[in-house]
């Protein structure tokens, strides 16, 4: 048995990934150790490689926050997770467990939470430490390619439609349809709500309407906030913002309804100027939402199991890395990248 794994780490902040064989880890004390079968690339990963935000990982790290694979080695101690099983190691890795956040299922805002591929290396390697109290358990007859983007793309849209408490029947707008907003959309249909799919992009609308968007609006043409309240008769009761774009917030703000919900989860640089009047005369509620907590994560996981999901996905090997860096880059991947190793 080989005893080195393939990895692709950042050694320097704005450099491409480095390619190299190290030594496969050792799980400790309370640790298990997953063989890596997949694992889905975000541009969250973009970010960690540039060193875009003020919390900086650690040089050297492994990216990737969607590393899906199977139980090979336990630590001691280890009962939550048994040798065999197909788990997830997500952009929540483990969080303290006591705090008052923890306590309150909102383990993603724990001040002592660690990161998947961000403050702990992640999946961008053959073989991945993981902590198994916060692993995603894989239902059976979901592919390990399939369940990739849905541990943090997935999670991370699910999560953000619940946060606009939009109730089966009501309107949702879902502002960008890339990787997390195609999987909004499905779900939004599973959970019963009309859906109004907005974008720059008619080939991404024209796929928004194959996957069951009620109703689509390009935002480059006319007043697409206009359109929406148009549409919804009023405005839509939630939006939900996943393009990282500062026009796509300021519409997002126009297009919800009197009492409704405009939920964050794209994160694009700079300020974001709200339009205070319109917010506090028609009482909109403006909410961040951060990928979701481990309960999330199982129903997330159980839409896509039950053939309700299902995330649109490119495969490449782990050597391509670098120039799927560069596409994404650029806009250039229309669906959600996946890193295959088991070929």
């Amino acid at each position: 048995m080989t005893h080195t794994m393939r990895v692709a780490q950042v050694e320097q902040f704005g450099r491409p990934l480095v390619l190299k064989d190290i030594d496969i880890p050792t799980p400790g004390a309370g640790q298990i150790l997953v063989r890596t079968e997949a694992c889905g690339v975000c541009h969250t990963d973009l970010h960690a490689a540039a060193g875009d935000w003020p919390l900086k990982p650690a040089l050297p790290f492994t990216p990737g926050h969607e590393g899906i694979g199977i139980v090979t080695a336990l630590g001691a101690g280890v009962t939550a997770v048994k040798e065999g099983d197909r788990v997830g190691v997500p952009w929540l890795y483990s969080a303290c467990g006591h705090c008052e956040f923890c306590l309150a299922a909102q383990e993603p805002v724990c001040a002592g939470a660690q990161f998947g591929g961000y403050t702990k290396n992640g999946g961008f390697a053959e073989y991945i430490i993981a902590d198994p109290n916060y692993v995603a358990h894989i239902p059976a007859g979901l592919a390990a390619r399939d369940a990739a983007p849905l541990i943090c793309a997935g999670i991370t849209s699910y999560k953000g439609l619940k946060e606009t408490q939009a109730r089966p029947g009501q309107w949702v707008v879902v502002s960008g349809i890339g990787g997390l907003g195609h999987l909004a959309v499905q779900y939004a249909k599973a959970m019963g709500l009309h859906v109004c799919a907005v974008d720059i992009d008619d080939g991404k609308l024209d796929h928004a309407k194959r996957l069951g968007a009620d109703a689509v609006v390009n935002a480059r043409t006319g007043d697409p906030a206009a359109a929406v309240r148009h549409i919804t008769d009023g405005g839509a009761h939630g939006v939900l913002i996943t393009a990282p774009s500062l026009p796509a917030f300021k519409q997002g703000i126009a297009m919800t309804r009197k009492h409704g919900t405009c939920v964050l989860v794209g994160i694009p640089p700079g300020e974001f100027p709200t339009p205070l009047f319109e917010v506090v005369a028609n009482c909109i509620t403006i909410r961040g939402s951060f990928v979701g907590n481990r309960q999330d994560m199982a129903e997330a996981l159980a839409f896509a199991a039950d053939g309700k999901v299902k995330a649109d996905i490119e495969v490449q090997p782990l050597s391509a890395i670098n120039a799927v860096f560069e596409r994404l880059a650029k806009g250039e991947v229309p669906s959600r990248v996946v890193l295959d190793f088991t070929t």
